[in-house]
């Protein structure tokens, strides 16, 4: 696929609506078969031969003027890739944004949001925690020249001024899967952009620009890629947007690797069926968890997910030690569960009053459910919350419904 079939494909995005479980397995494969392929295949190249150097020329011309993906054959590898423009046409697809502009990381993709605002002059940015550690580091620490007005979701509208170019929020939240209702927040920050992180839902169980997000951030690396082997970030929305997100990233280099984009477009072809499966397992869980009188608090989302944080009466870092099936470690959205303890990890980079103010307590663990058995992964949260939670045997698969499960 080069760029010109890219626009085509995006172009064709907004004419058409299809189910999402057909976008996933479809959008941007949709000219395999033409091809004579069933796969998708995997561009490396890291420059393309082109003997009209005065059209070639002209399309750079172009690009550095607007940011659009040049007509014809790719150019140059940090320009675009045939490969993540696939990725990219299919994951606009699934958001129902004009476009998606794919980066290294979620960090490098959140990164050039900020970079843009900044250049237009706006640095001020609203921002409702908790957001992901080091997002919050980013804004914290002005790294890029950003300022932050840290706010409620009821706050936005009071912190905005002349030069706010963005308003950031993250639902459901890291790690504490707090859940905003973006319709009002899109509504409270009126024509200055919205960026909501989607990382934790996927556009399986949300569409924030369906309710008003201008941009719709993804750290690809968790749900969208699925099984730990990928790192990546993406942006999903409108093509005036994506042009200087794509010179942006051009500019500073932070390009996805084609063998990530590739990666990626397959990972988003099981999203739907990862993600529901994962989910009724969460739920599951959580229902067992908030029924345990070692645990103090559940927090579970209204609308669902494959992700639970709790906290526990005991010593946090004894259930993580516990675990045999569950992997300690950091990430989420894999195949496989993972936990891991915020304060001490994610988020351990953001300062400890805010931190905790954000509701990011130091016996908060953060669960990432997988594709495991349900009984499987109980039985091993059950032992280890038995070494590191003040009890034993509490709470088996015959546990009575959740009676603390908090809902963020």
């Amino acid at each position: 696929m080069d760029h010109g079939t890219a626009n085509a494909a995006r172009t064709l995005a907004v004419r058409t609506r299809r189910a999402p479980d057909t976008e996933a397995v479809h959008a941007g494969r949709d000219d395999l078969a033409r091809l004579g392929l069933h796969a998708p295949p995997i561009d490396l190249s890291t420059t393309y031969p082109s003997y009209d150097s005065r059209g070639e020329a002209a399309r750079i011309d172009a690009f550095a003027a607007d940011g659009a993906a040049p007509e014809g054959p790719p150019v140059y590898g940090r320009l675009g890739n045939p490969t993540v423009a696939r990725f990219e046409t299919a994951l606009a697809r699934l958001e129902g944004t004009e476009s998606a502009v794919a980066f290294a990381s979620g960090m490098a993709a959140l990164s050039a949001v900020l970079l843009v605002r900044n250049g237009a002059g706006l640095r001020h940015v609203v921002a409702v925690r908790p957001l992901y550690g080091c997002s919050d580091h980013l804004l914290t620490a002005g790294l890029l020249g950003s300022e932050v007005t840290w706010v409620d979701s009821a706050g936005v509208t009071d912190a905005l001024r002349p030069g706010t170019g963005l308003v950031l929020v993250e639902s459901p939240a890291n790690p504490t899967l707090a859940e905003i209702d973006l319709r009002a927040v899109a509504h409270a920050a009126g024509s200055v952009p919205l960026l909501a992180d989607n990382t934790f839902a996927t556009p399986v169980l949300q569409r924030p620009a369906e309710q008003g997000a201008r941009l719709v951030l993804h750290s690809a690396t968790k749900y969208l890629g699925g099984h730990g082997d990928v790192m990546a970030g993406v942006v999903a929305c409108d093509e005036e947007f994506a042009r200087r997100l794509r010179q942006v990233r051009f500019a500073t280099g932070g390009v996805l690797h084609p063998l990530a984009g590739y990666l990626l477009l397959r990972g988003l072809s099981t999203l739907p069926v990862r993600v529901r499966a994962a989910s009724a397992t969460a739920a599951e869980l959580a229902r067992r968890l908030a029924a345990d009188p070692r645990v103090a608090k559940v927090h579970y989302p209204r609308i669902g997910g494959a992700m639970i944080a709790l906290e526990v009466h005991g010593d946090p870092h004894e259930v993580i030690a516990a675990v045999r099936l569950i992997t300690p470690a950091v990430s989420l959205g894999s195949v496989d569960t993972l936990i891991q303890h915020p304060a001490s990890i994610s988020h351990r980079i953001v300062d400890p009053a805010d931190r905790r103010g954000a509701g990011v307590g130091d016996r908060l663990l953060r669960l990432s459910v997988g594709l495991e058995d349900v009984e499987d992964l109980w039985h091993d949260l059950d032992g280890a919350l038995g070494s590191g939670g003040g009890g034993s045997g509490a709470g088996r698969a015959g546990a009575a419904p959740a009676r603390r499960a908090g809902r963020g």
